[in-house]
């Protein structure tokens, strides 16, 4: 663990259609809204943050405008990845919700289970639930602090 760091506390997007993108986030994953900002010189609403869990949010900023669309040869932002217990479940859920399901479940190369989908603004999202001998556990085993 970094000395300096402490953790990642959230992941940032502009969005395009607020309500959407939040009713996604809490019908699809069962997060919630924790809060919303607005902007100080103009009482406009400015950013709202999406609780995921521990010390974690997502921050979600209103007036996306360009949508750029993901290629594997971009520079930047590829996706943000949740960690679960149970992933056929979240795959259900994304199924229920008729959110798009990109990849379905699979054992991938870090051996971990994962599948795939995004969020209404395009952004990729990893579902991911760690193997018993997942390259991340075996990390964590042999390097704690």
């Amino acid at each position: 663990m970094s000395k300096l760091i402490k953790g990642i506390a959230h992941g940032a997007f502009n969005v395009k259609d607020m309500d959407t993108t939040v009713r996604f986030y809490e019908e699809v994953f069962g997060f919630k809204k924790a809060f919303e900002m607005k902007r100080p010189e103009t009482g406009e609403p400015w950013i709202v943050y999406i609780y995921v869990g521990r010390d974690q949010f997502i921050e979600l900023f209103y007036g996306g405008k360009n949508t750029i669309p993901y290629d594997d040869a971009n520079i930047g932002f590829s996706h943000i990845c949740f960690e679960v217990e149970d992933i056929k479940v979240v795959e259900q859920s994304i199924i229920d919700h008729g959110a798009p399901l990109d990849a379905e479940v699979s054992f991938g190369i870090d051996n971990n289970w994962q599948c795939w989908t995004r969020d209404p603004d395009g952004n990729r999202i990893e579902i991911m639930q760690m193997g018993e001998k997942s390259f991340q556990n075996e990390y964590i085993k042999n390097h704690k602090e």
